[in-house]
């Protein structure tokens, strides 16, 4: 049916509106005055910083982290040679006695020193008995794991070059600020050397991963693969190591996270210096203030970390903490929240004195206390010929020693023991402290015992696992 001319005209109008915005260039439509040059695409101001300068400069220090690890043998054990030994392995099961299958991850990492010292996440390593790391130069080197800090989620690698590396500078990120342009680079999914940019969403994140928690969030992409890798400024300094995401779907929705540069550099020279991270400990359970508790208590301000419970023993223990105090300040700093407390106290050398600012009983008061050292600094120590067992524990309320951290390639590695497992039992006593599990290891050695019996509980299940104390 003919469309009427009355009607064509409108829509050949439209059809030229739509066809000058569909162009590079704006222009003006037939009828009608050009009052001023066409604006071209090129004129359009850009948003945002260049970052192709940055990412030519730094790209070479930006590396893929490889891991390979054998697979933790089925709970289910089936006797060598019994009638159920053909069809458990024929429907994926592990026969005993049998090599553990492969598995293999990967994340990203950068260089920070030229002799090869490469920074990742340390749940990236993991327990892993191999890694390798895969340079932007084509080469793919062994690495040795000079330490992880499962706290922090940190881990330090070592690569033998045969040359100098282009290693990054760690920038300051106490000064970088909400809305600041960010660049993330990694390995996301394995595709090596990409590169995101967004901003600063938000500082000193708290999000359940530690108690040491004071994450940078961004919106710059970040997926699985991106661990470890570096979050740079504008500048082309490293102001956060990639560490997690928030996620439904686990793919990138703008919400990701990285710890500061500041506590990275800490973290990286105390692996280097001692293959672990020696922080100090009080030895108290903490809850915040409120308004309530305030006033309850007899104080001015709902700020503070309220002491609820003093660890026998402790630190804070020999200076005469107790249940109800009230801590402000640590050495001259606030604290506002239990947090900031722990954050002060760990960075505290163990064997050195600390004053502390109390509240006791509405009167103002000091405690000086000689900090000491955290539980999971502790890994029993092996004797010549013996594998390193590889547990670093910490206290757990209610009774039992937590797994803090688990040294790659260590007995405790090959046993498929992991951070957060609670040790139950150990010989033939039952562990109500991290000492306990050290004389049950010693009284075995002295035994002459190949191996103690470590009852663990994990997921609400418990099983036991023999930790061996010496090679075979």
């Amino acid at each position: 049916m003919a469309v009427p001319a009355n009607r064509r005209r409108p829509a050949l109008i439209a059809g030229v509106l739509a066809l000058a915005l569909g162009t590079t260039a704006l222009t003006a439509l037939p009828g009608t005055a050009q009052q001023a040059p066409p604006v071209t695409a090129s004129a359009i101001p850009r948003i945002g910083p260049d970052f192709a300068d940055v990412v030519e400069r730094v790209a070479p220090s930006v590396v893929r982290v490889i891991t390979t690890t054998r697979a933790a043998p089925a709970s289910t054990e089936i006797p060598r040679g019994g009638p159920m030994e053909e069809m458990f392995r024929r429907f994926g099961g592990q026969a005993p006695g049998a090599p553990l299958p492969r598995r293999g991850g990967q994340g990203s990492g950068f260089i920070v020193d030229p002799a090869g010292y490469i920074v990742t996440n340390a749940h990236v390593v993991g327990a892993e008995a191999e890694v390798q790391v895969a340079l932007a130069d084509g080469r793919t080197l062994p690495a040795r794991v000079v330490g992880r800090d499962v706290a922090t989620d940190i881990a330090l690698l070592k690569v033998e070059a045969g040359a100098p590396l282009p290693a990054l500078r760690f920038g300051d990120s106490d000064r970088t600020r909400v809305g600041e342009w960010v660049m993330a680079m990694g390995s996301p999914f394995g595709l090596g050397g990409s590169v995101t940019a967004g901003i600063v969403s938000a500082r000193g994140r708290q999000i359940g991963a530690g108690p040491y928690d004071d994450f940078i969030q961004t919106d710059a992409s970040i997926n699985p693969g991106n661990s470890g890798g570096p979050l740079f400024n504008a500048a082309g300094e490293v102001v956060g190591v990639n560490t997690a995401i928030v996620s439904p779907s686990g793919g990138n929705i703008g919400i990701g996270f990285a710890v500061p540069s500041r506590m990275a550099q800490s973290v990286v020279a105390q692996l280097r210096e001692h293959g672990a991270v020696r922080r100090g400990w009080l030895g108290v359970s903490l809850q915040p203030m409120d308004a309530e508790m305030a006033a309850a208590l007899g104080t001015a301000e709902a700020k503070g970390a309220l002491i609820n419970a003093v660890e026998p023993g402790s630190p804070a223990a020999r200076a005469g903490l107790r249940a109800g105090d009230v801590v402000t300040a640590i050495d001259g700093r606030a604290v506002e929240t239990p947090r900031d407390l722990a954050a002060g106290v760990a960075d505290v050398p163990p064997g050195r004195t600390a004053t502390l600012a109390i509240l006791r009983d509405g009167a103002s008061t000091e405690a000086r206390v000689e900090i000491g050292s955290h539980p999971a600094n502790a890994v029993p120590a092996a004797k010549p010929g013996q594998p390193a067992l590889g547990l670093g524990l910490a206290p757990r309320q209610g009774g039992g020693a937590e797994i803090a951290r688990v040294e790659p390639g260590s007995a405790a590695a090959e046993r498929g023991l992991a951070p957060g497992d609670v040790v139950l039992r150990a010989g033939e006593r039952e562990v109500r402290s991290p000492q306990d599990v050290a004389e049950a290891i010693a009284a075995a050695r002295a035994a002459g015992r190949p191996s103690v019996a470590l009852q663990i509980e994990r997921d609400g299940r418990s099983r036991f696992v023999a930790l061996p104390l010496r090679a075979a």
